[in-house]
């Protein structure tokens, strides 16, 4: 029989990103975490790799930042490019922005990295306690908390928590369960996002690390990280059309046609793997219900146009991290958590959603005369000392810390 006595144990759903870095600032509160993840050993996914400023302060609190520098490659610049001329719009330093901000400059540092290196120097004890082949199955309100099933190796298990928070992605199992509405749109076109170890750099001297290419026919974004190999990757991501199935786009033929569109040279590429994947733009329509809460992509999804989606995660799980443990130790009651989703809610839809949804549309516009128009007002922005901070105070995520920060 399950104790009714008051619980602090939290069950996460989800070993990425999000979860792991919730699971650590609850932990570091004195809150016992459970993390269940469903896969066998931590997932090496090619996903997002960007951690802004604002999001390297909360990670610099946990004591974070330091060691995963040694591993990331560090960019304080960002260039929009116009892909049929070839010419270099625009140019964002972060070094401008020195005097306001710790971190003037984003880590190039894989989540999948970032995941390990929480799991492997942290999760280690009773009170964070770290569960690979764990998928869960159902969740049952129970007196003083909520009771959480899954399976494991040893088959269906069942156990007893305060809370539930929910960082197991887009398909979010535990969004299922609770019932809870994930409101917004699919885009038709799917992208394509292509690693290999070929230097751009070294032959297109007006590259940064960071790269987004403005063009109607075929949008980009080209980026370089770390990888497993000496010298990096660069990773393109590009539009797939509807008429094109992931069998054709993936095929070895189609990928080196795509590279080639985009930098023609006379030997192939060398593919480290290419992935096809659809992208939504949704929030869910809680962020709290009962003892079932929401944080990262279970709570919100994104195109991956600014590098958004892990960083407002883990803005959810720290801002989370701060409030719970009030409500678990009786200081706070459940208002405090309804709080936490209005706060992040309205930081997923007023700046990750519009953020990333303006992003795809300036890339992608077809209209000449429009193009033309928001590809001089991008130029003035970043000419413009005031301009240039305010766009990327924006677009690092500040705003959205203090917006909300200010939502009662």
């Amino acid at each position: 029989m399950i104790s009714s006595q008051r619980r602090t144990r939290v069950v996460i759903v989800g070993a990425g990103p999000v979860g792991m870095v919730c699971a650590l600032a609850l932990n570091r509160q004195g809150i016992p975490v459970t993390v269940l993840e469903s896969e066998p050993v931590p997932v090496q996914d090619q996903r997002a790799a960007t951690i802004h400023p604002s999001t390297l302060e909360m990670l610099d609190e946990l004591g974070i930042v330091e060691k995963i520098t040694l591993h990331s490659l560090v960019s304080s610049t960002y260039r929009f490019h116009d892909r049929p001329t070839g010419e270099l719009v625009a140019e964002f330093d972060l070094a401008r922005l020195r005097d306001e901000i710790r971190f003037p400059y984003v880590l190039q540092y894989e989540q999948y990295k970032l995941t390990a290196s929480i799991a492997a120097e942290y999760a280690d004890g009773a009170d964070f306690d770290m569960r690979f082949s764990h998928a869960l199955t159902g969740l049952t309100a129970v007196a003083n908390g909520i009771e959480v099933e899954y399976i494991s190796p040893a088959g269906t298990e069942r156990m007893a928590a305060a809370y539930v928070i929910g960082c197991d992605g887009g398909r979010s199992t535990v969004r299922k369960l609770a019932g809870i509405e994930f409101e917004g749109f699919t885009y038709p076109e799917r992208f394509i996002k292509i690693a290999t170890e070929f230097d751009f750099k070294s032959v297109k001297s007006n590259l940064s690390l960071r790269n987004y290419f403005s063009d109607p026919d075929e949008w980009a974004n080209l980026f370089k990280v770390r990888g497993e190999t000496p010298d990096g990757l660069w990773r393109l991501i590009l539009p797939i059309g509807q008429g094109e199935d992931d069998t054709t786009a993936l095929s070895a033929a189609r990928v080196e046609q795509r590279l080639q569109k985009f930098f023609p040279k006379t030997d192939p590429y060398d593919v480290e793997y290419a992935r096809v994947y659809r992208v939504n733009q949704r929030v869910a329509a809680t962020l709290h219900k009962g003892r079932v809460l929401l944080a990262g992509d279970s709570a919100h999804v994104n195109n991956p146009i600014g590098g958004m989606g892990m960083n407002g995660g883990i803005h959810d799980a720290i801002n989370l991290a701060e409030k719970l443990p009030q409500v678990i130790h009786g200081q706070a009651g459940d208002e405090l958590l309804d709080l936490y989703s209005r706060q992040r809610r309205h930081a997923a839809l007023n700046y990750v959603q519009a953020q990333t949804i303006a992003n795809k549309r300036l890339l992608e516009e077809r209209d000449p005369a429009v193009r033309r128009q928001n590809l001089d007002q991008l130029r003035g922005t970043a000419e413009n000392l005031d301009s240039a901070r305010a766009y990327m105070r924006r677009a690092a995520l500040f705003d959205s810390l203090h917006d909300a920060a200010s939502i009662t």
